[in-house]
């Protein structure tokens, strides 16, 4: 009958409407958290590190994001630089920068550890992706020569690089029993809570500041 060509004519019409809505549709947010065992999540169970709790509080403020986990445990600034590149996959749209601690813990230079920060946020500005960088802070029993150097790299090289800065990655937690595994070093599940409400704003701020795909 000759109303059904109108009719498949009219579904064709329908399904490509339908079809380029779809690839319109914005993609979500995609963050990598690089970092140490902080990021990584050691100690605990799955869904309560610190990438998978801030990708559910970023989205329960209405973010559509990914937060992907880039955290080695033991890693070093020497190692974060080594696998920077295939661990920060084309189409980030930022970088969370954690590492610095198991320097301090192990006593490297200062000066190695700022120069392997300092080259990881070159090859992130060539590739113009937008880096958080979470800072260190080191223990006082390694004297003030080295406190004074150490804690003064992080907000030197984001303001180098004009990147964002959260001055302490453990802020609220380094220092409670409560928060804090038995090793005294990383955040339990409450410890994870606290960074991540923590942080939470300087991340939206970092998100709202990526320049929107045209």
């Amino acid at each position: 009958m000759s109303f059904k060509r109108p009719i498949a004519a009219g579904l064709i019409l329908f399904l490509a409407i339908c079809g380029a809505i779809s690839s319109s549709r914005a993609e979500p947010f995609k963050i990598v958290g690089f970092g140490d065992s902080l990021m990584a999540g050691f100690g605990l169970g799955p869904d309560q590190g610190f990438t998978d709790k801030l990708q559910a509080a970023l989205r329960a403020k209405g973010h559509d994001v990914t937060v992907a986990d880039a955290g080695v445990s033991g890693d070093t600034t020497s190692g974060g630089l080594a696998r920077l590149d295939w661990s920060v996959p084309d189409g980030t749209q930022l970088v969370i920068l954690e590492l610095g601690a198991n320097d301090m813990l192990r006593g490297i230079a200062p000066d190695i550890t700022r120069k392997n920060l300092d080259e990881m946020l070159g090859k992130l500005k060539q590739r113009k992706i937008p880096v958080l960088v979470a800072g260190m802070r080191a223990a006082p029993n390694l004297g003030a020569d080295y406190q004074a150097a150490f804690d003064a790299i992080f907000p030197d090289l984001a303001k180098k690089y004009d990147v964002a800065l959260y001055p302490f990655f453990l802020e609220g937690v380094a220092g409670q029993p409560g928060l804090q595994l038995e090793d005294g070093l990383h955040p339990n599940v409450r410890g994870v809570d606290r960074m991540v409400e923590r942080i939470l704003p300087t991340v939206e701020k970092a998100i709202a500041a990526v320049p929107k795909a045209s």
